[in-house]
């Protein structure tokens, strides 16, 4: 039996229509629509629609270090805070964590992230149950005494077993922690399971040090190059200390990089080279990074942090519009990770959210785009609905109290540890 929501009267691209949902697809777009028999209807006086957000890059189950270890630089950051308490982590706690970020980016619009982290099992569950989508990282660090055996049979043993809301994705951590060999190695899985290859890339000046001194003089990309790894199957997070040669060699190899401005800006990471990207063509989305490092995974104002950054940091004020920031968000990271989703339009998936039109920084309405991206916060989402699903409905997700709740006590159990 074909599942129908018919949204009444709702303003989409300018115009007030009626919009039908049969099954996980926007089936009908039309100035009026009468409803099939069983459709739930839904009065959307003074709501518009717009595609929601579409996380490239994030560490879910990192809520959990929300504000536990701020103000550092990177390595530090992570060699004496994070990475000895996530040691602390198991699969209860990755759960707690990923159902706290899953309701997070509920609550401010995401229906999509890309998770680099561990326990990918206890990920995948609450991705299921929550009614989302995801890119589920296996994920590959050699200084941490990741053993990949395991890693590369899980992907050959499980990479189609999950709904079509999940995909599992390769993710060696980064240059510095995953060396040559395993490098190839992951590069080879992704081609030959037809899966994305997600990983961290000249992220620090750190970084793109090291690479040069042991590369014999190869930046990160060019490393990366250098290996056989770059293809189209390539997302890389950051992209920061990149030379012009390094942004044409990824636009060669049609890569796509994810901007995670508020991480950047938090750690001290360095200014994207966005002008740079934009003029060589190279495929751009948005992230929020983890929780740790930004500290909330709210897209929206990741948006607004982006396009301020570069217009500051470029010193022009027509670097980056509203429109193009949005694009980021939302179709650019579908498109990264296949997904036939991020506009609204007949045929494709039914993702969307609903936006409160009467909320007060919708008001005056000029520009719905550039209110969104400047104006607005995630108190104006009325709805959410992802794969023609209604995920929220009047700001409330379904068992919050319960999700909250489990991650306080998450939380108080590793501190006693």
């Amino acid at each position: 039996m074909n599942q129908c929501i018919l949204l009444k009267s709702v303003l989409h691209q300018g115009k007030v229509v009626d919009i039908l949902i049969e099954n996980n697809r926007f089936k009908k777009i039309a100035e009026s629509i009468e409803p099939p028999l069983g459709a739930t209807v839904i009065s959307c006086k003074d709501k518009a629609i717009l595609p929601p957000f579409y996380n490239a890059h994030t560490h879910a189950a990192m809520t959990l270090f929300r504000g536990y270890a701020d103000d550092m630089p990177l390595m530090r950051w992570l060699s004496e805070y994070i990475w000895p308490l996530e040691g602390k982590l198991d699969a209860e706690a990755i759960e707690a964590g990923t159902r706290l970020a899953i309701l997070e980016m509920i609550k401010s619009g995401t229906v999509f992230f890309s998770d680099m982290y561990w326990f990918r099992e206890a990920s995948i569950k609450p991705v299921e149950e929550m009614g989302v989508r995801a890119a589920i990282g296996v994920t590959f660090a050699e200084v941490l005494a990741n053993d990949a055996a395991p890693n590369f049979k899980f992907l050959r043993d499980h990479y189609k077993d999950y709904s079509d809301r999940v995909q599992l994705a390769v993710m060696p951590h980064a240059i510095y922690t995953v060396g040559e060999k395993l490098l190839r190695e992951c590069a080879d899985i992704a081609e030959e399971l037809d899966l994305k290859f997600h990983i961290h890339l000249a992220e620090t000046e750190g970084e793109e040090t090291r690479s040069l001194t042991s590369t014999q003089g190869k930046s990160p990309v060019r490393y990366l190059e250098s290996l056989g790894v770059l293809s189209p199957r390539v997302i890389a997070a950051h992209a920061i200390h990149v030379s012009a040669e390094d942004i044409a060699l990824l636009r060669e190899k049609n890569v796509t990089v994810v901007h995670n401005p508020a991480s950047n800006m938090k750690l001290s990471s360095g200014i994207f080279p966005m002008p740079g990207m934009l003029r060589a063509g190279v495929k751009i989305a948005l992230g929020t990074d983890g929780a740790a490092s930004n500290n909330n995974l709210d897209m929206r104002e990741s948006m607004k942090f982006a396009t301020l950054l570069a217009k500051v940091a470029y010193q022009d004020p027509e670097l980056l519009p509203a429109a193009s920031i949005f694009d980021m968000a939302t179709v650019n990271g579908a498109q990264a990770y296949g997904i036939d989703a991020g506009v609204i339009a007949e045929g494709k998936l039914a993702d969307a959210i609903l936006l409160d039109l009467n909320n007060e920084r919708f008001v005056p309405n000029y520009n719905l785009i550039s209110n969104w991206v400047y104006s607005a916060d995630s108190r104006a989402i009325a709805t959410v609905i992802c794969n023609g699903k209604i995920l929220m409905q009047n700001g409330y997700v379904e068992g919050e109290e319960e999700i909250i709740a489990h991650a306080k006590e998450t939380v108080a159990r590793l501190l006693r540890l």
